[in-house]
């Protein structure tokens, strides 16, 4: 068996990569791992029908591990990780396959303290996965047993109501949940702060998650936000653990722009500790520029939401994100939360009294050209002194006015060339000479 767990869990198409067999044995050794005896974990799923199949899979695994399962329904992501803390649980696990296609499905864990599991957990339970030894399971009063959390929509939304830093009276806001979990909780929690919420895409049927809506595609947003004469558009992918924006004239606001405008909210307000924020290496060069000139520091990490967040909790940083939309603030969540994310988001606009259109004027985006190049050989990129002198060659001539990114693919054999620059041209020129490069040595 190959490396079950990526970087966000196990995932595959339901019933097939991701079977009821793999979903017992994964609820099993996450009862024995994490929960161990008389344990309990705290369960959530979005919208897809293949959820309550795998949820009754997990939770068999579970109480066969001699753990108790609470069953929160369907949820978003963070709500699993905030109700987990909340109600002392040993650990947390998500049924959700975030913006992939209903078709797919995934299984994520959260430990006892709402974070995603570390690596060496991860190899635990794929080890006990694996294994072909099965030990003896607990039997009679020793079966773990099922719980329902009732009231675990209303003990999410009131934790997200409370991180607002203003109240939303006055504003009109188009919400699309991409029919998924947000459609639980999202236009609850901004209705209570006194929002005018229209809803689209907040209904499901188990088969239409992120089918052309939501974070993953803002067209509708767009057309929704426009025709109602709002302030601005909020959407979420299938989970609600990522919100993009659209502003008032159906323009897209990004996960930069999103961090951008809440650093500068946060660093007025002093909130933004060590004036520090997290970013990644896809994170757009305006926003690494827009912070220098406000006296805030960027630490860029690799690619991934975890990765993020480990270096938020090395730096102390309170706020830290990706351009996906998917947001940190670590002071009332500890993992990406879209509707903390949004509440903060319309706090901003709501005491700057600015239209969202201006607000994210404090970051310039810099134009950025990617080109995906197959290769044959892509073992042959590290270490390939022509490539890496190509690569220096660029970026020295383009200064602090741009930037070059020459990354291999994780899941293909792909070499991703990136680059910004002030002006399209340039970072196209610099794409297209970096290409010639990797198709010459890497074939």
């Amino acid at each position: 068996m190959g490396r079950l767990f990526g970087t966000d869990g196990v995932r595959g198409i339901a019933n097939a990569d991701l079977s009821p067999e793999l979903a017992f044995r994964l609820g099993e050794a996450a009862g024995r791992i994490l929960a161990k005896q008389g344990g309990r974990i705290v369960i959530g799923r979005d919208t897809r029908r293949s959820g309550d199949m795998l949820e009754a899979a997990l939770v068999a695994g579970i109480g066969a591990a001699g753990a108790d399962a609470l069953l929160a329904g369907i949820v978003p992501t963070p709500a699993v990780a905030f109700l987990t803390r909340e109600l002392g649980a040993d650990a947390g696990a998500v049924i959700s396959a975030s913006h992939n296609p209903a078709e797919y499905n995934g299984i994520k864990f959260f430990d006892r303290d709402g974070f995603k599991l570390a690596d060496d957990v991860e190899g635990a339970i794929e080890a006990f996965v694996a294994g072909s030894d099965h030990p003896e399971r607990p039997t009679g009063a020793e079966v773990g047993i099922v719980s329902r959390l009732e009231d675990a929509v209303a003990r999410y939304v009131r934790h997200a109501v409370a991180t607002a830093p203003e109240r939303l009276e006055g504003l009109r806001i188009v919400l699309d949940c991409g029919h998924g979990a947000g459609s639980t909780t999202s236009a609850l929690a901004l209705r209570e702060l006194g929002a005018h919420v229209d809803e689209i895409d907040c209904d499901w049927n188990g088969t239409d998650i992120n089918l052309g809506c939501g974070s993953t595609h803002l067209e509708v947003l767009t057309q929704a936000v426009r025709a109602a004469g709002a302030d601005l558009g909020i959407a979420h992918d299938g989970d609600a653990d990522r919100t993009l924006a659209v502003d008032e004239t159906g323009a897209e606001v990004d996960g930069d722009e999103i961090m951008a405008i809440c650093a500068r909210m946060m660093h007025e307000a002093g909130t933004l500790t060590g004036d520090v924020v997290v970013g990644t290496v896809m994170t757009n060069l305006g926003f690494i520029v827009a912070m220098r000139e406000m006296g805030v520091d960027v630490r860029t990490t690799a690619v991934g939401d975890r990765y993020v967040l480990e270096e938020m909790r090395r730096s102390g940083a309170a706020l830290g994100g990706e351009q996906s939309g998917h947001i940190i603030f670590l002071q009332h969540t500890t993992t990406g939360d879209g509707l903390i994310t949004a509440i903060q988001l319309l706090g901003a606009v709501r005491s700057s009294g600015r239209p969202l259109s201006e607000l994210k004027r404090v970051m310039r985006r810099y134009p950025q050209v990617l080109e995906n190049v197959r290769v044959s050989d892509l073992s042959g990129l590290p270490g390939n002194t022509a490539i890496a002198g190509a690569i220096e060659a660029e970026k020295a001539a383009l200064g602090e006015r741009g930037r070059v990114l020459v990354r291999a693919s994780g899941t293909e054999p792909v070499v991703r060339v990136m680059a910004e620059a002030s002006e399209s041209q340039t970072a196209q020129a610099v794409v297209a000479r970096l290409v010639q490069v990797v198709h010459a040595q890497l074939g």
